[in-house]
Formats: structure tokens, C-alpha cells, sequence
């Protein structure tokens, strides 16, 4: 992500000065024939309309989120004189919840021990887990079958929202206690992540179809309900806020380094067996191999929900996310993500043209509605 993005400025900041020229803007415009157009307070005819067409997808995408209806794993399994923290199953939400699953983890995992530690897996999970054992003081050394950027994380849309990682039938009280706790710390660590270096930026987003109210809430202290004539889109109901994103390739590789700069190791290698696992020297395992961990540790609760993207020649205009009844956006650096799709039971992670098309038929079609200087 890049630093210094134009945001729409906020109603809540018009200067005196503007205030008291409008007025006399208005006053003049009282003695002419034609009434004033409404004035939209964010620009509804200002925003930058998305370029979507067949011809400029540049590449797309599929991957596999690792899906349990009774929402992500973080618990401990003694075996053989190990002890294996599962951190895994965060479904669509594997970037908006890692910090605060992995810090989960690690609270579980660490008292009592002494000496290195072993994460399998390189994704968020991973990384993330490996970090905060790294600033506990422990020595750490990665496994993975694969590394950034082949892993499902790098796939990730990036916003920093979770979404499509539970069933709400499933889950216990407990756990979704949990899951607000995790959620809250990886937002304040993406928070002081926020730049260049990380890929991490704030950016305005429009939603139709979540957050529906508009009544105060710490997590999007600048929620609003938006006006008609407040926003281009063709729906009557759209909420704006804003939320962080983060360019996933760049943050993976960041913390790959980070990893490397503070002593940790990493090694290429898949496991087929517990008892494989077992033969590591390290004492104390983390388990964050995602949708891996249904075959490593028979969890037949994880099924895959694959998720496919179209990816845009980029936008350097486009400053803005959506997230509406026709699929999604976010505009990064490398390209205009369009999704999406969620799909269970899908094991392919390659993408299928048809649904790629509709991808990109559902999205050029909004653009074509936009409602740039529609009146109220």
C-alpha cells in the first residue's frame, strides 16, 4: 500500500471560511431562477469510477479458505511428550485475525516452557505466531511446505474486517468472546504497522450489505449512514467508514524478513504424519498449517471454501473500497481486486473462467450505474 492516498475529507471538517463562502454562494443563487443542485457532502460525483472490462483483468485468482463452522482452532494437544498449539481454521479471516489469534496461541502455549520453539506453516498464522514468540525471547524455527508468496494468505483480499469464518449455530459464547478479543489486538497491531513497509493503509469504504446501522462503535468511530445523493452507487442504503487493508504479498515478505533479521530460521518441509512432527527436535509445536491440518491432525471439522478473484491493471485514483450486493473492491498498488465468490466444498484452487466472467460482468455492470452528479 502506498503512504499519502487522498481520502475524502470528512463533513465533519468543513473550515469556517468554506461554511460562510457557501453561504454566500447560496444568498446570490437565492436571486437567480434555477434552485442550487443538492450539494453532496462526500462528492458522490467525485468519486473515481472503477475501469472494468474483459480486457483488463491482468490476472486471476483462486484460493481455498480454511473453513470450520465452529470457527478457528486455538488449543493445546499433548502428544508424546510435545505439546502442539493448534492455530488454524480462521476461514476468510486468516489477515483480520492473526496477530490476535497468534497472541492466543503463544498465552496458551509458552508458560512452563524453556528453549526453541517450531511453527509449521508460513502464512499469517505462521508468520505472525513466530513473531510474537521472537518478542517473548524464544528462538524460533519455521517449517512449511510452502513460503510467501505460495501461500493461501498471499491470495487474501487484505481488508482488515473478518468475515466468512463462523457459523453463528455452531460457535459457543466463549468463543466468540475469543474471536472480539482477537480481533481487537490485530487491529491495534496493523495500526502501528500502517506505511509503506508493512503494505498497511486506511482507506474510505462504502458498504450496502454490512454493518447496517449506523449507531456509535469504537471499532468505526466515523460510521455513517449515508444520504441518496451522498454517494454514487445505485442503492438507497450505504454506510461509509473507514477500515484498514493491507497489500498481502508486501506484508508477508516484511515479516519473512522480520523473521530472519531477529535470528529465526526457516525450513522447507511438508509433513505427512503426527509421528513426523514428533521427531522435531523442538518441544513445543505450533500448529498453523491451515486447511493442511484436516489431513495432519484429522480435523474432518475444516472443509475448503474456495475464493476467486479478478485482478485489475491498477488505479493509482481509486481510494476508495466497496463492499456491495455485486462483490467487492479494493484497490491496491498491484491491481484492482474484484471478488468474489465462496464456495464450500470446492478442492480446486484454480480459477474457473465462467465464474471468473461473472466476477467481472457483476462489477462492470455497477460501474455502469454509477450515479456521478445524480440529484436527491
Amino acid at each position: 500500500m502506498q503512504a499519502g492516498v487522498r481520502v475524502a475529507p470528512s463533513p465533519l471538517l468543513i473550515s469556517r471560511r468554506t461554511l460562510v463562502a457557501g453561504s454566500a454562494a447560496i444568498a446570490v443563487a437565492g436571486c437567480a431562477t434555477t434552485a442550487p443542485r443538492p450539494v453532496s457532502l462526500f462528492g458522490a460525483a467525485c468519486l473515481p469510477r472503477v475501469n472494468v472490462s474483459a480486457n483488463r483483468v491482468i490476472r486471476t485468482i483462486a484460493g481455498l479458505r480454511p473453513y470450520r463452522p465452529s470457527g478457528y482452532r486455538v488449543e493445546t494437544q499433548p502428544l508424546d511428550g510435545k505439546t502442539i498449539v493448534h492455530n488454524y481454521g480462521h476461514g476468510g479471516a486468516g489477515i483480520s485475525l492473526c496477530w490476535g489469534s497468534s497472541r492466543e496461541a503463544i498465552a496458551l502455549g509458552l508458560p512452563g516452557h524453556a528453549g526453541p520453539v517450531a511453527v509449521i506453516g508460513a502464512g499469517a498464522l505462521g508468520l505472525t505466531t513466530a513473531r510474537l514468540l521472537q518478542e517473548a525471547g524464544f528462538p524460533v524455527r519455521i517449517y512449511a511446505k510452502a513460503l510467501p508468496p505460495n501461500t493461501t494468505s498471499n491470495i487474501a483480499g487484505g481488508q482488515i474486517m473478518p468475515g466468512s469464518y463462523y457459523d453463528r449455530g455452531a460457535v459457543t459464547q466463549n468463543w466468540l468472546a475469543r474471536r472480539v478479543l482477537a480481533t481487537d489486538f490485530t487491529r491495534r497491531r496493523m495500526q502501528i504497522m500502517v506505511g509503506d513497509d508493512y503494505g498497511v493503509r486506511w482507506l474510505p469504504t462504502y458498504d450496502e450489505g454490512r454493518l447496517r446501522s449506523a449507531a456509535p462503535n469504537p471499532v468505526f468511530p466515523d460510521r455513517q449512514a449515508l444520504p441518496y445523493n451522498a454517494h454514487p452507487f445505485p442503492a438507497e442504503n450505504m454506510l461509509r467508514y473507514r477500515t484498514m487493508y493491507v497489500q498481502t504479498g508486501r506484508f508477508l515478505a516484511s515479516l519473512m524478513r522480520d523473521i530472519r533479521i531477529a535470528g529465526g530460521t526457516i525450513v522447507v518441509r511438508d509433513f505427512a504424519t503426527p509421528s513426523e512432527v514428533l521427531a522435531l527436535p523442538e518441544r513445543l509445536v505450533f500448529n498453523c498449517t491451515g486447511l493442511g491440518a484436516r489431513a495432519l491432525f484429522g480435523d474432518e471439522e475444516l472443509e475448503p471454501v474456495r475464493g476467486q478473484l479478478a485482478v485489475l491493471i491498477p488505479q493509482p485514483e481509486i481510494d476508495y473500497a466497496y463492499t456491495v450486493r455485486q462483490g467487492y473492491m479494493f484497490p491496491r498498488p498491484d491491481g484492482i481486486v474484484l471478488g468474489g465468490t465462496f464456495e464450500h466444498g470446492e478442492w480446486t484452487a484454480e480459477p474457473q473462467p465462467e465464474d471468473i466472467a461473472r466476477i467481472v460482468e457483476r462489477h462492470r455492470g455497477l460501474a455502469e450505474s454509477w450515479r456521478c452528479g445524480a440529484e436527491a
